[in-house]
């Protein structure tokens, strides 16, 4: 007979080592430390102290195969070394943290096909999703949606729970302040032509720029990086405006660089307002005009969203939670100069 484990021993302690120690039943045992309100306060206790002493560490997947939950939640983002996601990421940790779940991170690097991919090879492995700008197209997205229990941040699909930063609202406020300082001529500096959101915020430039019967043009797409700032000024420069709305604060700060480089002056040549306001947009040379979102509200919603969902409300949840943007300006925005920039500055 092999001999029971404990804190000397160096097989691992199992639910029937546990049983064997307070003479109950291994169902019982399993029925304490996994859902301990069916069990009475006496026999738990009884269960909880043996299992301390044996340092019985509960097997994850042992348990998820009996409760067809595994207590872990996926959560994709389109690039860990984006800041954006910093606070997504510290949302989503947190949240999860409270409610009992493991947080499963997955870099899809800009790729619908990784995305796609990883959460069919990872299925077993989680509850559900949180999809942090997911680049899958709407027909996708809405048929993962009826297989695997998701919610989408930045992202707006039928039939598909999403947390909306409402960042076209921002970008609205944004045109009227480069207006009011005397801009006509404003660029959009377009991110990955997949993105959602981007779609968005050239929708709402447009919008705005009927509005104030000024003229619009979209220069792009560009990574939604640092290092595409250079070429996303030289563009501006080519294109002689006098302001630009950039995809993200990363292109932006790229893109203060680049002009630093070419001896622009920021504001004096050319405004820039970014968006997101990550951490360090305020550190910038000239600290940056952008759009400040809820980002770390926003990861804890979505989790409260789909852990709700996952427990079986049906009546009353929210399918679409809006969070609101404002635009914080900074130095790298001011007035409209006389004439725009020089094109051919070296």
């Amino acid at each position: 007979m092999q001999p029971l484990a404990g804190a000397g021993s160096e097989r691992p302690a199992t639910l029937a080592d546990v049983a064997a120690a307070t003479g109950l039943a291994t169902s019982t045992v399993s029925r304490a430390l996994s859902n301990p309100g069916r069990v009475n306060a006496l026999t738990r206790e009884r269960i909880e102290l043996a299992a301390r002493e044996l340092n019985y560490i509960p097997n994850a997947q042992a348990r998820a195969l009996t409760s067809g939950r595994t207590r872990a939640i996926a959560v994709l983002v389109s690039d860990v070394t984006n800041p954006f996601y910093f606070g997504i990421i510290r949302g989503t940790q947190q949240q999860l943290k409270a409610a009992g779940y493991t947080q499963i991170l997955v870099d899809t690097e800009e790729s619908d096909e990784l995305e796609d991919g990883m959460l069919h090879k990872l299925r077993r492995s989680f509850d559900g999703a949180i999809l942090a700008a997911s680049r899958l197209t709407d027909r996708r997205l809405t048929a993962l949606a009826a297989e695997v229990p998701l919610v989408a941040i930045n992202r707006q699909t039928r039939g598909v729970p999403s947390v909306f930063i409402d960042t076209p609202n921002g970008i609205e406020q944004a045109m009227g302040h480069l207006v009011s300082l005397g801009h006509t001529d404003i660029a959009y500096v377009s991110g990955p032509e997949t993105s959602w959101p981007n779609e968005g915020r050239w929708r709402a430039m447009v919008k705005a720029a009927q509005r104030y019967d000024i003229e619009v043009r979209r220069l792009g797409p560009f990574a939604p990086r640092q290092y595409a700032g250079a070429a996303a000024a030289d563009a501006i420069l080519h294109a002689g405006v006098t302001a630009c709305v950039a995809f993200n604060d990363l292109l932006a700060i790229g893109m203060l660089a680049r002009f630093r480089e070419r001896g622009v002056d920021v504001p004096g040549d050319v405004s820039i307002v970014g968006c997101d306001d990550i951490f360090g947009a305020d550190f910038c040379n000239p600290p940056l005009t952008t759009l400040t979102a809820p980002i770390e509200q926003a990861g804890r919603t979505a989790v409260s969203m789909l852990l709700t969902h996952l427990d079986g409300a049906r009546v009353g949840v929210r399918q679409t939670a809006t969070l609101p943007t404002h635009l914080t300006v900074r130095d790298s925005t001011g007035p409209a100069p006389s004439s725009p920039p020089q094109k051919g500055r070296a």
